[in-house]
């Protein structure tokens, strides 16, 4: 079976909050204390693990340790050469953790990096050429789908968007491409994008789906999540936090137990015909878990999408 082949497809949780759990030896970091990335090299048995925690509860989808991997955020830790050698090493750790599991894909993470074109940050062209080189390497490296997540700009975006697929053409490979963008709890995206011109710009594509993920818990999507179910003609994604984060003694911490979580998102499923389900910041493999259970034999709501 092909991803395509699924009525729900269940991802993964939270990699960098899980990371900051886990007993990682400060060697590991060589100095570059941040770069989750660098850990896919310097402790690959540390990324297996957390891979693992999550193939073991059930989840379809393992997303690969590189939201950050690409040319224009490794350079700010002097890694800007390590770009296909991360990537391919994610990959491979991802599979390894997979071991052969029939029905569990991998996701090839590209995160927004740190530079927005339409604040000026970065040019057009040097964005595409950043995201050419990453989506090569995930490729070449053998994932099933690409996820273009965390998108705060329109124009940052647009440029993965068509990057990828031009990558995907050179190739002539036939890879899912998933786009999800952040809706900030003012109600836009950071640049002050709606989700409805987000789906209006990215509607032509031919993206697996398209939704939602980070920035806030499910009671904070309702209402976009709702827009697309009316709205989108495709596969709707929602990969929320574990709630809005809250910083508690100094701590960043989220507040949805397993069971309230996977509560949110059967009924985002069952009432709005989400399709695409997983989480963001702050969820852990027991969350993943509670969803997995609370999907169990649950159907998509069928949507009538407005002409």
């Amino acid at each position: 079976m092909r991803p395509h082949d699924h009525e729900v497809l269940i991802l993964d949780g939270a990699c960098g909050t899980n990371l900051q759990e886990m007993n990682i030896p400060l060697s590991a970091w060589e100095g570059k204390e941040g770069c989750n990335e660098l850990l896919n090299l310097t402790a690959p048995e540390k990324i297996i693990e957390l891979h693992k925690s999550f193939v073991d509860v059930g989840a379809m989808v393992i997303e690969t340790n590189t939201f950050g991997a690409s040319r224009i955020v490794l350079e700010e830790y002097g890694l800007q050469d390590q770009v296909e050698p991360i990537n391919r090493a994610a990959v491979e750790n991802a599979r390894t953790a997979i071991n052969g599991k029939a029905d569990t894909y991998i996701a090839g993470s590209i995160g927004p990096g740190t530079k927005l074109p339409s604040l000026g940050h970065i040019s057009v062209d040097a964005l595409a050429a950043a995201y050419a080189e990453q989506v090569r390497a995930l490729v070449l490296a053998g994932v099933d789908l690409l996820i273009i997540e965390t998108c705060q700009d329109l124009l940052q975006l647009k440029t993965a968007m068509i990057t990828c697929f031009e990558i995907l053409e050179d190739l002539n490979r036939d890879v899912p491409v998933m786009a999800s963008v952040t809706i900030e709890r003012t109600g836009t995206m950071l640049v002050g994008t709606d989700i409805a011109a987000a789906a209006v710009t990215f509607e032509p594509f031919p993206i697996f789906s398209f939704g939602l993920n980070c920035a806030t818990g499910p009671q904070d999507m309702e209402s976009h999540i709702r827009w697309l179910s009316r709205n989108w003609p495709g596969r709707i994604s929602c990969v929320p936090n574990q709630g809005l984060p809250e910083v508690i003694l100094g701590k960043t911490c989220y507040s949805l137990t397993p069971e309230q979580y996977a509560r949110e998102m059967k009924r985002f499923v069952s009432e709005y015909g989400v399709t695409v389900v997983g989480g963001c910041c702050g969820t852990t493999a027991a969350h993943i878990r509670a969803l997995v259970e609370a999907l169990n034999g649950v159907r998509p709501a069928v949507r009538e999408v407005i002409a």
